[in-house]
């Protein structure tokens, strides 16, 4: 028998050479990397996070993560009578992750008034990412949508606000002032247009004070959220609406027409709707309608860049646990020369995208004019490039396991259906590369932060000097849009290498600089030499 009360020898044969059961996880403690991003927080927010991520380590949470995946969303359109309900029936699962992450403050922790609330947020990001990252969607959108609605004037976001930023999760589908919480969702994307909102047809008609919408949306995100920004066409142009889902014990006009069928994120419900006359509210000024929208997708893009740490740090804890715990030809996994290296190239891969995004994410916090670029531009680099490297790690992590990596008992599957998402939302990697060859263009502050952050680690480290030279003899000002994607890739590995030279390990910033900007390197991982595996696996810590 185990530890766990699974029996072992079972008649026909022993089971042996299995890793054990991982049981509760601290994933703060697990995680040195992680600990170390942290100092900045103090003891109250330390404590509060550490209290969020013991609770999402447990297997009891972990177990429930599966339930919710295995158990997708149901559409309910009419109850029994044929009364329309338009609404979305979850798993008890996925309810609970709900109100786990509320009451923690994932998306009220940035708006409370306190100390480093971004990071905290993203930190959440991160932490919830590794567990059951469906949920993070609704509560990624209700974070975003505050400084969205602050342009629809005072009225409007205090109607909303306490509500928005209320820990108590609400499912209930009930008006607004009935409720003790209330999430927000997004629906822009029509067929037509996809990344191209201008080319929107949804109409908005004056009604009174208010607008009547009418049209179709290819994606609406967490149809069960209690209201949603969306975009309309007025006689001035593209606009900015804000639709509730209840209005006065009557439901809006929002009708449901299917759920999306996705190949991950299976717990979170995606939905195609229409509008039919539904009552909205307009936010911001008429006609400039992507101008209201822009600050939500900025905030959303934030999480976007550390979904993907999170589904990494996810699957090479897993990877490391199996190898440490797995024998072959005499001799433990994590012992073969080879694999470590293998496996030390995946942690430099999530070293850095987990460095940087946290560095974006101070940014955030930060007041000064010098702050608001960064975050700016620095989140379109680590958007790009984390997402751009998470299905590779995930896809190494799970063929470390051989075929349990590809079977349903681990949640190397969840994991691999669910690394491309972030590099598709918010804008795919195309979008996300001109949009930082916009900035830099339209925002001259961006492009001096830029270069002071990069000039900053120049002192500490030789090596990174010579990859900082070699780049600006590359690229003396931004290139064209045909080799938007070779400038983003290089400028946010040199800002990364920047970052972890001023705040990670040495061994672990001269590796980085060494195999991704300096040295040839294979497109696979570990095709690299020379890394200091002991020192960078360290860093994995007790997976």
């Amino acid at each position: 028998m185990t530890s766990s009360g699974a029996e072992t020898d079972i008649g026909t044969h022993r089971v042996e050479n299995q890793p054990p059961v991982r049981g509760d996880l601290d994933l703060i403690e697990s995680d040195p990397a992680f600990n170390g991003h942290l100092m900045d927080l103090g003891e109250e927010e330390r404590g509060r996070l550490g209290d969020y991520a013991r609770l999402l380590g447990t297997q009891e949470m972990r177990g429930a993560a599966r339930d919710a995946n295995r158990h997708p969303p149901e559409l309910l359109l009419f109850d029994r009578g044929g009364r329309r309900l338009d609404e979305v029936r979850f798993h008890p699962a996925y309810h609970r992750f709900m109100e786990v992450s509320c009451a923690a403050g994932y998306s009220a922790v940035a708006w409370e008034g306190r100390p480093h609330g971004h990071l905290t947020h993203a930190a959440m990001v991160y932490l919830a990412s590794q567990v059951e990252p469906g949920h993070c969607c609704p509560l990624t959108m209700t974070y975003a949508a505050v400084p969205a609605l602050e342009a629809g004037g005072d009225t409007l976001l205090q109607t909303w606000r306490d509500k928005l930023l209320s820990r108590r999760y609400d499912p209930a589908a009930r008006p607004l002032d009935e409720k003790t919480g209330a999430t927000l969702g997004m629906a822009l994307t029509e067929k037509q247009g996809g990344s191209d909102v201008r080319a929107n047809t949804t109409r908005a008609e004056r009604d009174g004070g208010h607008w009547r919408l009418t049209g179709h949306k290819w994606f609406c995100s967490a149809p069960m959220s209690d209201g949603f920004l969306t975009l309309a066409q007025t006689e001035a142009g593209l606009t900015c609406f804000l639709v509730p889902r209840w209005l006065e014990g009557t439901r809006n006009a929002i009708r449901l027409q299917r759920l999306k069928d996705k190949l991950g994120n299976r717990s979170n419900a995606s939905a195609e709707i229409e509008y039919k006359r539904a009552l909205a509210f307009q936010v911001g000024e008429e006609g400039r309608g992507v101008q209201a929208i822009v600050e939500m997708i900025h905030h959303t893009r934030l999480d976007t860049a550390l979904a993907p740490a999170g589904l990494m740090r996810a699957a090479l804890a897993e990877a490391h646990h199996w190898l440490t715990h797995r024998t072959a030809f005499q001799r433990r996994l994590i012992d073969q020369p080879l694999m470590r290296t293998v496996l030390a190239d995946l942690a430099l891969d999530l070293e850095g995208s987990l460095a940087l995004g946290l560095h974006v994410a101070r940014a955030f916090d930060g007041p000064r004019p010098e702050d608001r670029a960064f975050a700016r531009l620095g989140v379109a680099l680590a958007k790009y490039l984390a997402n751009k490297l998470c299905p590779l790690v995930v896809v190494e992590a799970m063929e470390i396991l051989g075929g349990m990596g590809y079977v349903e008992d681990t949640p190397l599957p969840l994991l691999y259906r669910e690394a491309p998402l972030n590099g598709i939302w918010e804008g795919s990697g195309n979008i996300i590369c001109l949009d930082a060859l916009r900035t830099l263009a339209k925002l001259p502050l961006a492009a001096e932060v830029l270069d002071a952050e990069l000039a900053a680690a120049a002192p500490l480290s030789p090596a990174y000097k010579t990859a900082l030279d070699s780049y600006r003899h590359t690229w003396p000002r931004p290139p064209d849009p045909a080799e938007a994607r070779a400038f983003t890739e290089h400028t946010a590995l040199l800002l990364t290498a920047s970052v972890l030279v001023r705040g990670a390990p040495e061994e672990i910033a001269e590796a980085f600089v060494r195999t991704r900007l300096l040295e040839p390197r294979g497109r696979m991982a570990g095709a690299v030499r020379g890394v200091d595996a002991d020192g960078v696996l360290a860093r994995l810590g007790a997976c």
